[in-house]
């Protein structure tokens, strides 16, 4: 086959999980070659860790590991692909770039068959250059960083040569449970959530679903669980390694089901935070919520994945609203916000370097089909929650699973709702993120007619 691109648990925080089976006759998943491979990439020295910019210091111990992971598949036309999922904040493109490119001489795997996700946890590592202008690092912490992102790549290279090399016959299905302590951050005051949880008016767009596949190998055994929540890991803020409340849960699974590798990935969570928050305990509490959401999805009924498999990869030119001048970057290399003098340095760098600042920026989304009718969506950057929400409704019929921090984290993807009414997730995260501007007020259009056109071609492969 040619591939081309609520009963209520009522706790401190009164979180419900609730598991709905789907059931689709006919369909069995038998068919399948699937490999698994995990290996360790907590940093084996201090280095600078991201997500926060009030950080002030290297990491300063482990809690919990840090892992890459990877699943491969083979269809029974013996199209391969592959997923891999980071437990990072984020990668950049060109990072990403580089290990897809090693994937795909190594394996002659087209791009569209590499899915790559990161966790976004907040108490992982600095990578690459992503967010790199929230970070004034000393040559020697700079230094660390580069040495780390190189170890990244070839680790990541080596597992996913590991899990395509150890294909063997697999069964795929599929199932969708529940979890409800993700919470709209902007629609809802931290400090008001569970006043506002008990008596049931939390305020705004939330996606509760978990998605969980489950590849098994001939024998039934279970080899590899893949799970997914739309919510920022943004539990923790310490200086102490961490999946967050996704490490935990992946935990957690594991030892429910040994043998089987864990692998989570994140969804459309980029306006979602775990509230109340803050403490290891809240932590392990989350990761233990979304780990019994799986459980319950595991416990019921799956339906069968038939062994076929359509992919596409996408990069559209996503606008900038307004490209400043040097004059205005130079206005800003003077400003009192650290932060907007740094970006504004780095661009007249550019500038200096003989460079343009381009109007666009290639944003890369994904659309993979498995079996009849199952679509996974993949989408660059951190994603607000209304883009999962449009996309289910709008890309029927049959499941949609949504997932952001995909490929590239480049920045935060407001709809046109948030883009309006501005804020964090609105525009004022770039700066960050190291872009010139904010986007275009015409991103959601863009980005979903393209996930459509996408959509639209893998299912009409059949």
């Amino acid at each position: 086959m040619n591939c081309t691109r609520s009963s209520v648990f009522k706790g401190l925080l009164l979180s419900a999980l609730i598991a709905f089976p789907v059931c689709m006759r006919g369909a069995t998943g038998i068919g399948w070659k699937a490999g698994v491979a995990k290996t360790q990439i907590t940093p084996e020295e201090p280095i600078w860790m991201s997500g926060y910019a009030s950080r002030t210091r290297p990491s300063e111990g482990t809690r919990t590991g840090l892992w890459a992971k990877a699943v491969a598949l083979e269809d029974a036309s013996g199209e391969k692909a592959i997923v891999i999922t980071l437990d990072l904040v984020g990668i950049h493109r060109d990072l990403s770039k580089r290990i897809c490119e090693a994937i795909m001489r190594a394996h002659q795997i087209e791009r569209s068959h590499i899915l790559i996700n990161t966790s976004h946890t907040h108490t992982g590592p600095v990578v690459g250059s992503n967010l790199r202008t929230m970070y004034f690092l000393p040559n020697i912490e700079a230094a660390k960083v580069d040495r780390y992102t190189r170890l990244i790549e070839t680790k990541v290279v080596l597992i996913a040569d590991e899990a395509i090399r150890s294909l063997v016959p697999a069964v795929l299905s599929f199932a969708e449970g529940q979890a409800t302590f993700a919470t709209n951050r902007r629609n809802n005051p931290e400090a008001k959530v569970p006043e506002l949880r008990a008596s049931g008016n939390l305020r705004g767009p939330a996606d509760y679903s978990v998605p969980v596949m489950r590849i098994a190998d001939d024998a039934g055994d279970i080899r590899a669980i893949l799970f997914g929540y739309a919510c920022h890991a943004t539990t923790l803020d310490d200086y102490l390694w961490s999946g967050d409340y996704p490490g935990f849960a992946q935990r957690l699974i594991e030892e429910k089901y040994p043998g089987a590798t864990a692998l989570f990935w994140a969804g459309c969570g980029a306006d979602m935070n775990p509230i109340p928050r803050r403490t290891p305990e809240l932590a392990e509490r989350y990761g233990k919520y979304l780990a019994e959401a799986v459980d319950r999805a595991m416990q019921g009924v799956f339906a069968g994945v038939d062994p076929e498999i359509e992919c596409t990869y996408s990069e559209i030119d996503l606008p900038f609203d307004k490209i400043p001048s040097r004059s205005e970057l130079e206005t800003d290399s003077k400003n009192e916000n650290k932060y907007i003098a740094a970006r504004a340095k780095m661009l007249i760098g550019k500038l200096d370097d003989g460079e343009s600042l381009a109007p666009v920026y290639p944003y890369p989304s994904s659309v993979w089909r498995l079996g009849k009718n199952l679509k996974w969506v993949g989408l660059g950057g951190e994603v607000v929650v209304d883009y999962a929400l449009r996309l289910k409704r709008e890309l029927g019929p049959g499941p949609t699973w949504v997932a952001g921090y995909c490929h590239d984290v480049m920045a935060y993807i407001p709809s046109r709702r948030v883009w309006e009414e501005g804020g964090y997730e609105g525009g004022g995260a770039m700066v960050y993120y190291g872009l010139p501007s904010r986007w275009a007020g015409n991103v959601e259009e863009i980005i979903i007619n393209q996930v459509k056109t996408q959509a639209a071609r893998v299912s009409n492969s059949r």
